[in-house]
């Protein structure tokens, strides 16, 4: 019983965590008080920690199964792992402010979307489906609550910002620059125009993907205690 207390008290602590900043007149006193950098610099380490937490929390909690896990199923997320490496890796700096991740000084020019034309919320696209992999392969309660609940958030984020750009935006270009940063196409990668212009990016970022999705089979089973890859 105690372990199962340990895990509602990490995710609750998650969840506040995550919830209470993004609530109006929370966060910019704070930044206010500590300056920009400062402030996400702690918030990044206290997610960090409360996250490491949860996690530790879930592995401790009494195993209830709700369905058995298969070699095949655990070939999920290394089926989807590609794409979700290769959406972290476009995700920060993107030309997007309104977004995880996002140049938040920089305005967007519907002309040069850069990265964003292929979606304007690769961070949290990235977390939905890391998320649902996961929650597929590791079918016990605790597990299931725990990612499912990452899945969630991320859901929920996508509307909270993008009511956050319509607000931000002109009306007259809303439907612009919506139109030029999509949720997500594959339709870029097709456009010789946008290849060129974003020539000296693409690459970078799939040497990037390739070297996190590397770092990631390597230091699995080490931080989480099991191997990603299919038995």
């Amino acid at each position: 019983m105690t372990d199962w207390i340990e895990f509602a008290a990490a995710l609750s602590v998650f969840f506040a965590s995550h919830l209470l900043p993004a609530r109006p007149g929370v966060r910019e006193p704070l930044i206010g008080l500590l300056g920009r950098r400062a402030y996400f610099a702690a918030y990044g380490v206290v997610s960090l920690l409360v996250l490491a937490w949860l996690i530790a929390a879930a592995a401790r909690a009494p195993f209830v199964e709700l369905w058995p896990q298969t070699p095949a199923v655990r070939w999920v997320p290394n089926c989807t792992a590609p794409v979700v490496w290769m959406l972290v890796a476009q995700g920060f700096g993107l030309p997007w402010p309104w977004t995880l991740g996002g140049k938040r000084r920089m305005p967007f020019d519907p002309e040069r979307p850069g990265l964003a034309a292929l979606s304007r919320h690769p961070l949290l696209i990235a977390l939905m489906l890391w998320s649902a992999a996961h929650t597929l392969t590791n079918g016990d309660l605790a597990h299931v609550i725990m990612f499912g609940s990452f899945f969630g958030l991320s859901v929920a984020a996508i509307p909270m910002f993008d009511r956050r750009a319509r607000r931000a935006l002109p009306p007259a270009e809303r439907d612009t620059a919506f139109r030029a940063a999509p949720l997500f196409s594959l339709r870029p990668l097709v456009d010789p125009h946008w290849l060129k212009q974003n020539e000296e990016h693409i690459l970078p970022r799939l040497l990037a993907a390739a070297a996190i999705w590397a770092l990631a089979l390597a230091l699995h089973q080490t931080v989480v205690g099991v191997s990603p890859l299919p038995m």
